[in-house]
């Protein structure tokens, strides 16, 4: 009984307030405002001290342009030292929150080669009012934008962290290698099997933001139709989309994961092809699934986009799983 005593101290002194051993706070924390950044800049801290990288609740929700930041959100703004932005106009809703913060603000589109977005005249309604700017926000649905991305978010790293500039130059090597990679990919899947996927014209998609994954592959973007939350299509537009199936005699069109598809299975009706879902990255794991490293899941998603797109203009699965 005697040799208990003094561990049951031990437990108790433990259990007072400020006896026990207190989380350490990282000494860089870095918010970042989409999954497809939250991936590079994990990739980019890699086997930094003291770095705790966090990403919003931007997967959540469907538009970012209807988003609005949760009180989780504030916490992580608040305490933030460096918040990494996608920039062309996808996070309006941080404005009020980038004013009164002294975070660093990396623009992760700089350099980048915008495409215009894509005119949606719903009977004169812009999407209940919602204006999505000149530019379309989706860059990172090529990665060889995601490469720049990682070369803006380095260049800002190196400047805010500059005793591990040596790690943050090794792990963007990296990264490029892993995006170049993905590239390298679509690049070999599309001359492989281009021909298998017969001469139809280009994609039609239910989110404009596909028309760099579109150009990524070597296909024009015909047509889009971005169904939001209070917006749907109008008879007309069905028509004409369904007008272009027809014409073209496409096999199949695409809607984003978790998106709406009422249109488009209401096309599917009209002309019997068929619908499939691609995915705009803006969700996945926040841990690792291999080897590679948290950017693989980047690769992962792309590729299973490119297998949907392929295999379902082939009409058969002609690409292999994995």
């Amino acid at each position: 009984m005697k040799k208990t005593i003094p561990v049951l101290w031990l437990v108790l002194l433990l259990l007072l307030p400020g006896c026990a051993r207190k989380k350490q706070e990282p000494r860089l924390s870095i918010v970042c405002t989409t999954y497809p950044i939250y991936l590079l800049v994990s990739s980019l801290t890699e086997g930094v001290e003291g770095v705790a990288a966090e990403r919003l609740d931007t997967s959540s929700g469907g538009c970012l342009h209807d988003y609005t930041l949760t009180v989780a959100d504030m916490k992580k703004l608040d305490r933030a030292d460096i918040i990494a932005l996608n920039g062309a106009g996808l996070e309006e809703f941080l404005e009020a929150a980038l004013e009164t913060s002294d975070a660093v603000v990396i623009d992760c589109s700089m350099g980048v080669d915008l495409l215009e977005n894509l005119s949606h005249d719903h009977d004169g309604d812009d999407h209940d009012g919602h204006d999505h700017g000149h530019w379309d926000p989706h860059y990172w649905m090529d990665p060889a934008n995601a490469r720049i991305m990682a070369a803006n978010l380095r260049n800002q790293l190196v400047l805010a962290d500059p005793h591990y500039a040596e790690v943050y130059e090794t792990n963007t090597r990296n990264a490029d290698m892993t995006l170049l990679s993905c590239q390298t990919t679509i690049e070999n899947l599309m001359m492989e099997f281009r021909p298998q996927m017969g001469t139809y014209p280009g994609l039609i998609t239910f989110h404009d933001g596909f028309q760099y994954f579109a150009r990524a592959c070597g296909l024009p973007l015909l047509a889009s139709i971005e169904e939001e939350a209070g917006s749907e299509a109008s008879a007309r537009e069905i028509v004409e989309i369904s007008a272009l199936v027809k014409a073209y005699n496409i096999p199949i069109i695409f809607t984003e994961i978790n998106g709406s598809d009422a249109t488009a299975n209401a096309i599917a009706r009209e002309t019997g092809c068929q619908v499939a879902q691609l995915s705009m990255l803006m969700d996945g794991p926040d841990e690792a699934d291999s080897a590679f490293g948290l950017l693989e899941n980047y690769s992962n998603l792309y590729h299973d986009n490119l297998e949907t797109m392929i295999n379902g203009f082939a009409g058969e699965r002609v690409v292999p799983l994995g």
